[in-house]
């Protein structure tokens, strides 16, 4: 890609013109000619003098002058994409697919972007990180201690209950019969012996176990999805040329793309105005012939309508105005911008 890169910029600056402003979330087709993609390579010219008979000539002798041929007719002119061939052969344009990430690449560097800007772009979604109860497995940064000790109580409570109350049972059989006359030794001796093995099968249960540690959980939740909407405006006078419309919409691309990047739900609005301004689609924004003076308020009441009919922050509860924004971007346009975010956990 790097030998063909003027070719592949300039391929993308033409399908610019062909695609639309919010239409940024898929690569695109780039067409090569397939002259540029041929091997170079050295080969006698066609001009020039040459004194010297081949082998195998019976038709010439030395000084002999030769005409040079006229080129043939032979190419046809079809309706498809590819060149004409003078002996009826030719190939078609080379055509490959580039990836959004190339495709943004190659965009952002004939604005001449830093960096920095380039990978904000490509940022993704953001989470934010949430406790989420407790889980049996982790690392021991995340124990829980209290958790884990209130787990082993209840263990160690399930596991001995029945043990412990046979254990109280024969101790006060025990006490009876070491309080009865005669003394009954045979029978002491045996109580004795099986309260040393119950507490020994109770002291056998471990105070903590694997089974009882608990780790606290977290999870990662999306942060409530905001909404945004974009206001194009641009001046439709005789001082703006195809040029600086085509510039216009990268420079409008640019601002969607990072509107898209921080809101889930971005729409636009396009103004075009001269003396007068009216709401149009993008077709008609970027190649609509109409032409006239200069009156920039015009275009601004326009906006400040709509706003107050479609997208106004007080018509209800759930919407709250963030901030206006008026952002400049060639001299012979202008691209007002507000931000609404709606917050549906107020």
């Amino acid at each position: 890609m790097r030998r063909y890169k003027a070719q592949i910029k300039q391929s993308i600056s033409e399908a610019i013109n062909k695609r639309s402003v919010t239409d940024v979330d898929s690569g695109e087709s780039v067409s090569i000619p397939t002259d540029d993609i041929s091997e170079p390579m050295f080969h006698q010219g066609r001009g020039g003098l040459r004194h010297r008979v081949h082998p195998g000539n019976d038709h010439f002798i030395q000084n002999d002058r030769i005409e040079r041929p006229q080129s043939g007719g032979g190419g046809g002119s079809g309706s498809g994409q590819g060149q004409a061939s003078q002996d009826g052969e030719g190939q078609d344009e080379f055509v490959f697919q580039i990836s959004k990430d190339e495709y943004l690449d190659l965009l952002f560097e004939d604005l001449a972007l830093p960096n920095l800007k380039k990978n904000q772009h490509r940022q993704l979604n953001e989470y934010k990180t949430h406790r989420a109860g407790f889980t049996s497995n982790g690392v021991p940064a995340n124990i829980s201690v209290v958790r884990s000790l209130q787990n082993s109580l209840a263990r160690r409570t399930a596991m001995t209950a029945g043990k412990r109350r046979e254990l109280h049972a024969l101790e006060a059989e025990l006490e009876t019969i070491s309080n009865s006359e005669p003394a009954q030794l045979l029978e002491e001796e045996r109580l004795r012996r099986e309260i040393a093995e119950l507490r020994a099968k109770i002291e056998r249960v471990p105070f903590i176990d694997t089974f009882d540690l608990r780790y606290k959980n977290y999870e990662k939740r999306p942060e409530p999805s905001s909404q945004a909407v974009m206001f194009c405006l641009m001046d439709v006078s005789g001082s703006m040329d195809q040029a600086t419309k085509d510039m216009a919409k990268r420079f409008y691309i640019l601002l969607y793309l990072f509107l898209s990047r921080t809101y889930k739900n971005v729409e636009v609005v396009y103004i075009r105005h001269h003396t007068q301004a009216k709401e149009v689609d993008e077709h008609e924004f970027f190649y609509s012939q109409e032409t006239g003076g200069t009156i920039v308020s015009s275009a601004l009441k326009l906006m400040d309508e709509v706003v107050k009919e479609r997208y106004d922050p007080d018509s209800g509860i759930s919407m709250r105005r963030k901030r206006q924004t008026v952002i400049t971007g060639p001299t012979t346009h202008r691209c007002a911008m507000r931000f609404w975010r709606k917050n549906c956990c107020r």
